[in-house]
């Protein structure tokens, strides 16, 4: 069985509608699929619509944008309640946070010479969502300033580059709070990809499952094996489930194809167990 936990629509940053990246899935030989679009639920009812049409497992999820010791770290919500007014309250705040830098990025950028208008941002974030900085570099991309997101980030929009601009997320232990309270399943996603490696340390994820915690993106392309190996042995001794996942974007992210990283049934099962012992009413939709 081929599962892959973690890809995102046009809804957020990726480049596919939910009901194409539900079908490409299916044609990528996905048994399971999540989509995790950025603080938002907004995808969820078409996916689960294209899950039912051509077979293939959804698993209804969320990457929630955090902050832990003063740095972003996302956090995967894997089926919670979508009316849930507290984790919805919550979404809401981070997504008008998302938004309320974009004129100040923006104008970072005209500062620097580069014509970045609102209409020029419009041409690719057009119908979505959420906007972020994932679609500021496809303007970047678009404008021909950078060969693509990647180098949008290193040179200009990343943290401490010359168009980044601060913004509003929630502390991660009281995300997690919220997911478990509206009955949903947390995994740190790619937790040593981008440097995070420092901050979240074996104190740090022993102190996360006190908090709510239930597993770790292990599998992820962020990961060298040797990083690999010791999230595995952190989540072995702390009872963590373990998933791995691609992190598909479309084209908007190279080298992160569907079904490129796993998970195991065996961490699926613990996944939907533990929905189910916390009473969410968001099950797997589809086949698995």
């Amino acid at each position: 069985m081929q599962i892959d936990l973690h890809t995102h629509s046009s809804v957020s940053d990726g480049s596919a509608p939910p009901t194409d990246l539900v079908r490409a899935a299916a044609a990528a030989g996905l048994d399971v699929v999540a989509l995790t679009d950025h603080d938002t639920t907004a995808g969820w009812d078409e996916a689960a619509a294209a899950a039912s049409e051509v077979g293939v497992g959804l698993v209804r999820g969320i990457e929630v944008s955090t902050r832990y010791r003063g740095s972003g770290v996302h956090l995967l919500a894997y089926l919670p309640d979508p009316s849930n007014r507290g984790l919805q309250d919550e979404l809401a705040r981070i997504v008008v946070g998302r938004e309320n830098r974009l004129p100040a990025m923006m104008g970072r950028l005209r500062e620097l010479g580069i014509p970045a208008t609102d209409e020029a941002l419009a041409e690719v974030s057009g119908g979505n969502e959420v906007t972020g900085r994932p679609h500021v570099a496809d303007m970047l991309v678009r404008l021909g300033v950078v060969r693509d997101r990647d180098e949008a980030f290193v040179r200009f929009l990343a943290q401490g580059g010359p168009a980044y601009v601060d913004r509003y997320a929630p502390e991660l232990e009281d995300m997690l709070r919220l997911v478990t309270a509206a009955r949903g399943v947390s995994v740190v996603a790619h937790p040593w990809g981008r440097g995070s490696q420092d901050v979240l340390d074996d104190g740090a994820f022993a102190a996360l499952t006190m908090a709510g915690l239930d597993g770790v993106e292990v599998d992820h392309l962020d990961h060298d094996p040797a990083q690999r190996a010791r999230l595995r042995e952190i989540a072995e001794a702390l009872d963590l489930i373990v998933t791995g996942s691609s992190d598909h974007h479309g084209t908007g992210k190279a080298g992160h194809a569907l079904g490129c990283e796993t998970t195991t049934p065996e961490q699926l099962e613990r996944i939907l167990s533990r929905a189910a012992a916390l009473g969410s009413p968001t099950g797997l939709v589809g086949a698995a």
